[in-house]
């Protein structure tokens, strides 16, 4: 076995790995859509789509909070 044998089973390995890190990730991504407090950040992503100034925003402001 000379060194381009070795290079090309490490290339398809690194590749291998690489495919089954991005699957897990995303797999990751679609079972774990919330985070430790419960917010679901999936809602936030519709305000790159829907972005006119008459939309409704995702989380209404309180006004008592404001002081």
């Amino acid at each position: 076995m000379n060194i381009t044998e070795m290079q090309a089973y490490a290339y398809f390995a690194l590749t291998l790995f690489l495919v089954v890190a991005l699957y897990g990730y995303i797999y990751h991504l679609y079972t774990k859509r919330k985070d430790a407090e419960g917010h679901d950040y999936e809602e936030y992503s519709n305000m790159a789509l829907d972005d006119d100034i008459g939309s409704t925003p995702v989380k209404p402001l309180s006004r008592d909070k404001e002081k």
